[in-house]
């Protein structure tokens, strides 16, 4: 068929043509910001859920919700920076978000005590002013300058709050990859979302990441949980699988035969990255405005060595020797999170001797833990993925005997 009209998107945070199974969540950012705005306060979220569950195309929709109710949007993608990086990073975006609240010609005394803040606040990185640039006003004193993060955020969000409050505009911080962020810079945010929720001050934060957020976002701070609320998104249940493939191509004047939406189902578990995968796949093969059966089948080794030499590859292409025997050890044990003891044991070596290999899988996006002392992929299939590009389990000599040898 045309590739034209190919009605699926297989692109990293790409929107799918039709989004599947996501109503509650955009029903509660829904009543979050109407709360708001309202001067009453709602719990924000933090949604968690493995790679290529939709979660950045979530907050994407979240943006066009935002946009058209007249919030401005401050978007972050976290990346591992240190504090002043950080601070350089927000502190862009904040400026940004100003001139949106405002125009400058228009700018109340709360808008130019806001600009003075948020300069306050990035003087000590930027002594020349660049952050700032457009500014023109003189650098807040005794306000987001203690040099410590959380109160120097604390300082700028809730004086950005007051402004927004006043131009009658709320600001909302899309934050994506959260556990990306350092304990400091974590704790730092939710202190300042704190004060700014005593405050009743229209400046929410919506964040998305890996599973491990919510615990992580206990451990910065104990009343994260009365905060935040921590819906977790999955793969979509067999009837909303076989929608999400079925509808777009609907769009497009193409259906699917039941057999061939059974099978897709199964072959994608509802992983909605897959259905998209295999979605771009199978209008590639198919030949006619009927999809079949036999045409997912003609489309799976197509799909299978997209999956092997991108999605997975590039996970996979950054770790070590020894790393890759961990994650080897852990697809022997099956796909299911597995105990830290039992993958040691597959490796031969006790579990406080691969620890560092755990953690720094952790710290790298390809393992999470969803309890203590076990850890699971952070992308269903990776299992399946780790046989096929390593048939055998070779666990590579420690480096101490290979330099007796």
């Amino acid at each position: 068929m045309d590739p034209v009209l190919n009605p699926y998107t297989p692109n990293a945070g790409a929107e799918p043509q039709v989004l599947i199974g996501r109503d509650d969540q955009l029903a509660s950012f829904d009543l979050l910001l109407k709360r708001i705005a309202r001067g009453r306060t709602e719990q924000s979220m933090i949604i968690s859920g493995l790679r290529g569950v939709g979660k950045t195309v979530l907050l994407g929709r979240f943006r066009l919700v935002a946009l058209e109710s007249n919030w401005v949007v401050v978007e972050l993608e976290i990346s591992k920076h240190d504090d002043d990086q950080f601070r350089r990073d927000i502190a862009a975006r904040l400026r940004t978000a100003l001139f949106q609240i405002s125009p400058k010609a228009k700018w109340s005394h709360r808008m130019s005590h806001a600009a003075a803040v948020l300069k306050a606040f990035t003087l000590h990185l930027d002594p020349m002013g660049g952050l700032s640039a457009g500014l023109d006003i003189e650098a807040a004193e005794g306000l987001a300058d203690h040099g410590d993060l959380a109160l120097d955020l604390t300082d700028v969000l809730v004086a950005l709050g007051e402004a927004a409050q006043d131009a009658g505009r709320g600001v909302v911080l899309l934050v994506d990859e959260v556990q990306f962020l350092s304990a400091r810079q974590l704790d730092s945010l939710i202190q300042a979302i704190h004060k700014l929720v005593q405050r009743k001050l229209p400046v929410t934060l919506v964040g998305a990441g890996l599973p491990q957020i919510a615990e992580l976002a206990g451990d910065a701070k104990s009343y994260a949980e009365r905060l935040f609320r921590f819906p977790i998104i999955g793969n979509l249940d067999p009837a909303q699988a076989k929608a999400a493939l079925s509808e777009p191509a609907a769009q497009e004047s193409v259906s699917f035969t039941g057999g061939a939406l059974e099978r897709a189902a199964m072959v994608t578990g509802g992983y909605p990255y897959f259905i998209q995968e295999l979605g771009y796949a199978v209008w590639a093969v198919a030949e006619n405005n009927r999809i079949t059966e036999a045409d997912v089948e003609a489309a799976l080794p197509i799909y299978e060595s997209k999956l092997d030499s991108s999605f997975f590859r590039v996970r996979l292409d950054r770790a070590t020797e020894l790393q890759r025997a961990y994650l080897r050890a852990m697809a022997e044990l099956g796909p299911a999170p597995q105990k830290a003891a039992d993958v040691a044991a597959r490796l031969g070596r006790t579990s406080s001797q691969i620890a560092p290999v755990r953690a720094e899988l952790i710290s790298m996006g390809l393992l999470f833990t969803p309890e203590h002392g076990y850890a699971a992929f952070t992308v269903p299939h990776f299992d399946l993925f780790m046989k096929r590009v390593m048939p055998e389990l070779v666990v590579p000599e420690p480096k101490s005997r290979r330099k007796r040898s």
